[in-house]
Order: C-alpha cells, then structure tokens, then sequence
C-alpha cells in the first residue's frame, strides 16, 4: 500500500502541518505503508507533471498551512493540473485526506475547498485533519493533540485500506454534465517537445554541443571542489569558532553533517552559555538537541554569508531534527558575513 502526500505549504520552521505530517508518516510507516512526500514549494517548475505520480498510489494526502486566506496558490496549480493532465478514470478509485492547519482564521473551510475540489475530479474524499495551532510548540508538547494526530493518521489509514464507500456529491453529477473539459493527450513535456524549436535541427545540434561543453566545464569544477573540501573538512571546527557570538541561556548540542562526494564530515557542537566546544568526527549516536544535515555547497553558502540556517532550510538545502527554536538561534550564535570567512 502506498500514500502521496502533496505538501502545499511554504516549509517555515514553525508550520504546524509540518509537524502534523511528521507524526502522520510515523503511524503509517508502522502499519506497513510505503510514504512519498512532495514539497510543491520545491517541485514549483514540475506541477505540471506530477499528476503522473497519482497513478501509483492507493490514497493521497493534500496539506496545507492557512496563513492568510484559504490554502494557497501551490496547492490550487497541483489541483488544475490534475484537472488538466490527470487520469479521470484513475482519479474516480483515488481516496484523499485533506490535512489543513490554520495559524489564523479558516481551516475548516480549507478542508472543504479541498473535499469539494477533490470531488469534481472524480476522486473520493474521506475525513482528515484540521485545527488552529498559534503557536508550534504547545502541539509539540502535547499529550493529547499527539495521541489525536496518531488516532486521526489511523483512520486515514483505516479509510483507505478498507475502501470505505462514500454517497454520491451533488458536484460529481454536475461534473459529468456540464464540465466537458477537454482531457490533453500529451503532457506538458511532450508539448514542449513538439515545439518548433525541438523540430529545429539546427537548434537541436547546437543544444547538444552547449551540452557537452557544459558537462566539461563542470566535470573540471567537481575535481576542484573536491580539493577545495578537503581543505573545509580539517577546519569546521574552527570555522564555527571563530564566528562565535554567545547568546546568554542557550544551552544545546548540535550535530552538523556536511554531505559531500569525497566524504561525509560530522561535527559536534555544544554551546553552553559563553562556551562552544567544537568535536570533528563525532560519534553519530551521540545524544543531541538537533541535528543538521546539508551539502557542502550549503555548508560554504552559510559560512560565507550569503545565506543564514533558517533560509538554507526554508529553501530545502538543510534538513533538520530536532527543536525547531534552537535551530532559529543558529544565526545569533554564529556570526556569517560575506566575505569574513
């Protein structure tokens, strides 16, 4: 059995969907589901094609964060394009559990837009998850709210892995009458392909030879960034150091996991107080507060400060576990500028 889940959020630190969606993954993971989540915020240039990754779900889940009104634009272009390039047929066999989180006014409404939206594609809606979460951390630390995402991510499971059957939508009708869309045969990149540019031999062969001189130009950068890591991966330590700025009452350990083709490099940092302890090669089971993971263009785009902690994970080069306030004080602790490195 196999769930998509189609994030339409813009992948802030504090969104409650997110964690919401975390604890959701888990219950399922465990009742033996295989889970794929896309972050449309990063798939922005492929909405138009991932309506072809519904035919290989049983179910879906379609989340949103309400920050203003209603569920967001993302969100709304992976639903035209389903209208557009999705299978109808497949579509009408397809169950979707809307999960909206609101840090103001409307989730319930987000969760109908979604129900009805889904329900003129043909599909099948079925109970989610929906709340007013103001602040992330009093969901986080919540008995209650937890044990109330587990039994609602089962039910969601439950749903889609009997089938439940659902009466027929008034909208379903209406569809099948008036809605006489016109279904594409081609998708977006087989339109593109039929251009008069790609029937254009000469601009084709000149592609190609762009092509190969661009593969050579980055063939020789690789080798010179993998000298270049050699020399970043001996001073990490030091690096995060000397860009020390101690914050008073801030006490956290932080693994950093700098991903790189010559070589994963792990570090440990502990701050306590005005102290910062600094460990090259540390032990991955060593308990932490948070841990970081980003490649090494990330890790050189932090440190010379062109890009903060929380911007490299809003924008998907970072990923983190952990307390998501001590990742937020990162950029008080350390100290980047451009050209200071």
């Amino acid at each position: 059995m196999k769930i998509n889940i189609y994030y339409g959020g813009r992948g802030v630190i504090d969104d409650p969907t997110l964690y919401v969606l975390k604890k959701v993954r888990e219950v399922l993971t465990e009742l033996n589901v295989k889970v794929e989540q896309f972050n449309l915020y990063e798939e922005k240039k492929a909405i138009p094609s991932l309506p072809g990754t519904l035919k290989e779900a049983d179910g879906i889940i379609l989340a949103a964060t309400v920050e203003w009104y209603g569920v967001g634009g993302l969100l709304m272009q992976f639903l035209d394009a389903c209208w557009l390039y999705g299978d109808k047929d497949q579509l009408t066999d397809l169950y979707m559990a809307p999960i909206v989180m609101s840090t103001t006014y409307g989730e319930r409404e987000g969760v109908q837009t979604l129900s009805a939206a889904w329900e003129m594609l043909g599909g099948l809606p079925c109970e989610g998850i929906c709340g007013y979460i103001a602040d992330t951390t009093s969901l986080e630390n919540s008995t209650v709210y937890n044990r109330l995402i587990e039994k609602k991510a089962e039910n969601i499971y439950r749903s889609i892995n009997q089938r439940m059957p659902n009466f027929p939508a008034s909208n379903q009708a209406v569809r099948k009458k008036v809605s006489q869309t016109k279904s594409a045969n081609l998708t977006p990149q087989e339109t593109e392909q039929l251009s008069h540019y790609v029937s254009d031999e000469k601009f084709v062969r000149t592609q190609k030879e762009d092509i190969q001189e661009l593969s050579d130009l980055f063939r020789s950068k690789m080798d010179r960034e993998q000298t270049d890591m050699l020399k970043v991966r001996a001073s990490i330590g030091q690096i995060f150091k000397s860009h020390f700025r101690p914050v008073a009452g801030i006490h956290a350990g932080y693994r950093l996991t700098v991903e790189d083709a010559a070589g994963d490099r792990t570090t440990l940092l502990e701050v306590d107080n005005r102290n910062l302890s600094c460990t090259d090669n540390a032990a991955a089971n060593t308990p932490v507060d948070v841990e970081l993971t980003m490649d090494r263009r990330t890790f050189e785009e932090i440190t010379a400060g062109r890009m903060t902690f929380q911007r490299a994970f809003m924008s998907g080069g970072m990923k983190m576990k952990g307390d998501f306030k001590l990742l937020r004080s990162l950029d008080q602790l350390f100290e980047f500028r451009e050209g200071t490195q």
